[in-house]
């Protein structure tokens, strides 16, 4: 309607998954408030999607207590100068996609002034970290579930919830296009194929990337006609490179600017570091061999909150290790090759585990778009 006042939502997504998370939530939005304006912190697919980015998402690309102290003054002279932004032209709502240590602060502040705030991925207050329950109790109106026993926990500590499912389960096909990636690529239907991904943060480059090249090297020694794919993030060439070429330079390791699905829908199995990657490579069916370093302080102070056996979201879903996790000191170029050759070994394994990932699959098959949407508009109606 002409006279209608234009709808006006703030959004911060820290990372590339949470900027891939709110490119899609964007498209719900934009479907039902077509001349919304969206604005804040976010990346270039929120960007593609008509979001205006006042800082760029890699400003709070950090993961790790250390690495996070060494950025503490630039990011949190950010969340002021946004909180200040936001208090002195108030949106209808706030939407903070996941980074919950820059959003729960910034939304506590928001939502004291007046201003309704929504938490797009529940923190995995279910694996480490429970405290932050009651902390949301406090930030968030209401929070935003991928996974559909997070809103129960959630309502336990008095924290409006709904289960929205996963976006990237609504926009990866149930059916893989594996023939047409291969076609896209350049590879043969018969070519033995393994995608490479250590990692969309700078600090996950620094101290995952390594190790994975030096497996990617064993594996060529010892099975030279395998073929490497390791599609890179936007803005981190210039840092893999020369990783590349001191680690595996004798390696078929081809570097692919994006296209990370059709990476994940080409290959064989994946070498892959913990995070929403893993469940992009479960949604695409592939086998997989997690690995993950960070600093080791880091890794002293997160091992000690942890409250399950399993980090990688393939095996908390399924509540087992369908997968193989090698963590820190377990991280080795060694032990990364030699699962990754159970895998290819294997084919009846992985045709099993392809199984159970349809099944997660079709759990988080929810049109989140639409769902997330319907409960950001009772946010602003109340």
């Amino acid at each position: 309607m002409s006279g209608a006042p234009t709808l006006n939502l703030a959004m911060v997504a820290g990372e590339a998954s949470g900027d891939l998370l709110a490119g899609l939530l964007i498209s719900g939005l934009r479907r039902r408030w077509p001349e919304a304006r969206l604005a804040g912190i976010g990346g270039p697919k929120m960007a593609a999607a008509g979001f205006d980015a006042w800082w760029p998402h890699e400003k709070l690309a950090v993961r790790g207590y250390v690495e996070v102290l060494r950025h503490y003054r630039e990011i949190s002279g950010i969340r002021d100068a946004l909180a200040r932004r936001l208090l002195a032209a108030p949106p209808r709502a706030f939407v903070g996609v996941d980074a919950p240590d820059f959003n729960l602060g910034l939304e506590r502040r928001l939502r004291a002034a007046g201003i309704k705030t929504v938490h797009f991925v529940c923190p995995s207050i279910w694996a480490w970290r429970g405290g932050r329950a009651r902390r949301m109790a406090e930030c968030c109106d209401h929070v935003l579930c991928l996974f559909p026993f997070e809103p129960d926990l959630l309502r336990a500590h008095g924290v409006a919830a709904s289960y929205v499912g996963h976006p990237l389960a609504d926009a990866i096909p149930l059916e893989v296009p594996r023939a047409a990636s291969r076609a896209a690529l350049g590879l043969a239907e018969g070519d033995a194929v393994v995608a490479v991904l250590p990692g969309s943060r700078r600090s996950e480059i620094q101290y995952i990337a390594p190790v994975f090249l030096q497996a990617v090297a064993r594996l060529h020694r010892q099975r030279p006609s395998l073929r490497f794919l390791l599609p890179v993030v936007p803005g981190l060439r210039t840092l893999i490179e020369p990783l590349v070429a001191a680690h595996a330079p004798e390696a078929p390791l081809q570097l692919i600017d994006g296209q990370s699905h059709t990476v994940l829908a080409a290959c064989d199995v994946t070498l892959i570091a913990s995070g929403t990657a893993t469940l992009e490579a479960a949604l695409f069916k592939q086998p997989m061999v997690i690995g993950y370093r960070m600093h080791g302080l880091s890794w002293q102070l997160m091992k000690r909150m942890k409250y399950q056996p399993w980090v990688g979201l393939p095996n908390i879903l399924s509540r087992e290790f369908v997968v193989p996790e090698l963590i820190q000191e377990q991280c080795t170029p060694e032990a990364l090759g030699r699962e990754l050759l159970r895998w290819l070994d294997d084919p009846a394994a992985r045709q099993r585990v392809a199984a159970r990932f349809v099944d997660i699959h079709h759990l988080l098959r929810q049109n989140t778009a639409q769902r997330a949407t319907d409960a950001i508009a009772q946010v602003i109606a109340t």
